[in-house]
C-alpha cells in the first residue's frame, strides 16, 4: 500500500544511515550557527554544470518544486529518538528543537531517518513508527534506513530472522547465499517500512587485527569478497530495498576503529586497485543505490590528510569519475569521531558536501551542520547547481526504487507473515550448514 504525496495537484519528492559502529549523537543543543571555519577555496565545487531542464522529467520537476531550505534539509538523516512520531523525548528536544520525530522532520524538511534498536519494540510497534514518520513528511517521501548487516551489526534483530553475517556467508564461497539472504533480509526490512539497508560491507578484511571491520566482512580475498558483495547488491534490489556499499575506498586494513579515532590507510594506489577497489567496482557493475565513505585517511589516494569522508579526489574524482558512479553518496555517522577531529560539526557537513557526498547521516549536532549548508549555499561555497545534483540523485533513488510519488504504507498483517518465517529460518539454517 502506498500514500500519495502532492501539493496543488502536482507530485513531489525526495531522501539517509550508519558505519555500522556509529551511536546516537552526543546532547547538542541545535544551534543557528553560520558556516564554521575558513573558506575553503582549494575544494570549493565540483566541476560546473548547466542547470538540468526539467522538461518532462518527474525527478527535474520534483527537484523545481523543492524551496531552497527544503533542498537542504533532503540531505539529512539523523536518528530520531522515540518509538513512535509523536512521542515526546527530552532527547529530540535538547538535540533538535522540536519534542517528537514528526515535529523535527517538519522543522528540517529531512529527507531521511535512520532506525537503531531503541526505536524498536515489536512488529506492530515499528509499523506504526514508520508510518507514522511518512505521514509527518507531507511534501517529500522518507527514506527509512538502518543498518542490519545481519551477525554483528543487527539494527532490528528483535524482530527479524537472525540471519548469518558476511563472514559466514563468505565461508559457503557460494554468491547464490550471499543474494538469497539479502533477498530475504530486504524483505523482511520492506514489510516494517524500512526502504534502505545500510549494507553490504565491501571492505576486504586483509589487517587481523582491524577493531571495527572483522568478521563484518566476507573475506580477506579481494575476488571472493566482490562476488558476494555483488550478489548481495542484486539480492536486495529483488526485494525492492535500496543497498549501500561500504566503506568506501576500503576499511579493511585499519587497527584503529574509526568511532574513537582516524585510521590511516597505508596501501599504495597499486595495492588500492588491487585489495580495495574489486568489492566497490563490483557493487557498482551490480547497480548498487548508494556508497557510503569511510572515516579513514589515505594519503596515496589524497595526501591532504583529511579523512576520505571529506576528501574530493576520493569521492569525486575516484568514486565518480574513475569508477563511474552515479548514484548517491552517503558519510558514514557525522557523529563518529574520525571525521570530527579537524574540524567543527557544522564545517564537517559543507566539506562532505564539496567533496561529493549527498546524504549527510547522523550528524553531531543536526541544527548547527543544517544552518552551515544552508547558509554556504547562500553565501555561494556551494552553488545551487552542486545542493540540485545531489538532490537529483536522491530523487533518482526514490525513483529507481518506486518511491517517488508515493509513501509506503506498512503493514503489520503481512509483516506478520514474512518475519521470521519458515523459509527464511530454513535459509538461515541452510547458509550456517554450508559455511
Amino acid at each position: 500500500m502506498f500514500r500519495r504525496i502532492g501539493t496543488a495537484g502536482l507530485l513531489v519528492l525526495a531522501l539517509t544511515a550508519c558505519g555500522g559502529g556509529g551511536g546516537a549523537p552526543a546532547s547538542a543543543a541545535p544551534t543557528g550557527a553560520t558556516p564554521e571555519g575558513t573558506k575553503d577555496t582549494s575544494s570549493a565545487s565540483t566541476t560546473p554544470q548547466s542547470p538540468p531542464q526539467a522538461g518532462a522529467d518527474p525527478v527535474l520537476r520534483a527537484v523545481e518544486r523543492l524551496t531552497l531550505e527544503e533542498k537542504v534539509g533532503q540531505l539529512f538523516m539523523p536518528v530520531l529518538y522515540g518509538t513512535a512520531a509523536d512521542t515526546v523525548s527530552g532527547e529530540n528536544q535538547a538535540r533538535y528543537g522540536a519534542q517528537t520525530p514528526a515535529k523535527v522532520i517538519a522543522r528540517f524538511h529531512l529527507g531521511g531517518v535512520i532506525l537503531f534498536p531503541a526505536n524498536v519494540k515489536s512488529t506492530a510497534q515499528v509499523v506504526k513508527l514508520t508510518n507514522g514518520l511518512q505521514e509527518a513528511s507531507k511534501k517529500v517521501p522518507l527514506l527509512v534506513g538502518t543498518d542490519q548487516e545481519n551477525g554483528l551489526v543487527s539494527r532490528m534483530s528483535a524482530l527479524m530472522t537472525d540471519f548469518p553475517g558476511a563472514a559466514e556467508i563468505g565461508a559457503t564461497k557460494d554468491p547464490a547465499m550471499s543474494r538469497a539472504v539479502a533477498r530475504a533480509t530486504g524483505e523482511e526490512l520492506r514489510v516494517l517500512g524500512v526502504n534502505l539497508d545500510f549494507a553490504p560491507v565491501a571492505d576486504v578484511n586483509v589487517n587481523p587485527r582491524n577493531p571495527v571491520i572483522g568478521r563484518r566482512a566476507y573475506g580477506n580475498d579481494p575476488t571472493a569478497v566482490a562476488k558476494m558483495v555483488a550478489a548481495a547488491v542484486k539480492g536486495f534490489g529483488d526485494a525492492k530495498v535500496a543497498a549501500t556499499a561500504k566503506h568506501f575506498p576500503g576499511h579493511g586494513d585499519t587497527s584503529v576503529d574509526s568511532h574513537t579515532g582516524l585510521p590511516v590507510i597505508k596501501h599504495t594506489r597499486a595495492q588500492w586497485e588491487r585489495i580495495d577497489a574489486p568489492p566497490f567496482k563490483a557493487a557498482i557493475g551490480a547497480g548498487v543505490d548508494a556508497v557510503m565513505s569511510a572515516h579513514i585517511v589515505f594519503p596515496k589516494l589524497d595526501p591532504s590528510g583529511d579523512p576520505a569522508t571529506l576528501s574530493k579526489p576520493i569521492l569525486t574524482g575516484l568514486l565518480r569519475q574513475k569508477l563511474g558512479f552515479k548514484g548517491v553518496i552517503s558519510t558514514d555517522a557525522l557523529n563518529m569521531e574520525g571525521v570530527r577531529k579537524k574540524y567543527g560539526d557544522g564545517e564537517v557537513a559543507v566539506r562532505a558536501v564539496l567533496a561529493g557526498a549527498d546524504l549527510l547521516l547522523m550528524p553531531y549536532d543536526l541544527g548547527k551542520a543544517y544552518q552551515a549548508v544552508l547558509g554556504a549555499v547562500k553565501s555561494g561555497r556551494i552553488s545551487e547547481d552542486r545542493l540540485d545534483q545531489s538532490v537529483t540523485r536522491l530523487l533518482r533513488l526514490k525513483q529507481k526504487r518506486g518511491l517517488l510519488t508515493e509513501a509506503p504504507v506498512a503493514s503489520a498483517e503481512e509483516a506478520a507473515g514474512v518475519l521470521r518465517s519458515p523459509e527464511h529460518r530454513r535459509l538461515a539454517a541452510k547458509v550456517r550448514a554450508a559455511g
